[in-house]
């Protein structure tokens, strides 16, 4: 018998290549709904980002593709797919709430408080207009 004539070690059932590239599928949306979220940095550029818009569109998705398949899942499949949602969907509600991370330059880091080039001496106090707008908060 030569080498090339022999099996695997590991043989993979009917079923089995359908899972796993659902699963993975599954995983690359979330990842890429995470990245979208600020929660990863981009594999690319090493920054994080957010667009919550294309966050909420990939999230969408994902929703669709359970509701098309239901009925359709093993049960495995079914619960990596609820549980990817269910915390996209959690992390989603977290980023709207929370103001977007400021963009880093190559030279800054994130704790050093900005220089601002305004002398003490000099400077005016706010009007009482810019007061107001200083501490609004929006709902």
């Amino acid at each position: 018998m030569s080498e090339d004539s022999k099996q695997p070690d590991f043989v993979m059932q009917p079923g089995e290549k359908t899972k796993l590239l659902f699963m993975q599928m599954v995983l690359q949306f979330s990842s890429l709904a995470t990245m979208l979220l600020g929660r990863t940095p981009n594999p690319e550029t090493g920054k994080t980002m957010q667009d919550l818009e294309a966050a909420q569109m990939v999230i969408d998705q994902l929703d669709m593709l359970e509701a098309k398949t239901k009925g359709n899942l093993g049960r495995e499949e079914e619960q990596f797919l609820r549980q990817s949602l269910m915390s996209l969907r959690m992390a989603y509600v977290e980023a709207v709430k929370q103001p977007a991370p400021a963009a880093e330059s190559p030279g800054e880091t994130p704790d050093a408080p900005a220089a601002t080039p305004s002398a003490p001496d000099t400077a005016k106090p706010p009007s009482e207009e810019e007061s107001k707008k200083r501490f609004t908060k929006k709902y």
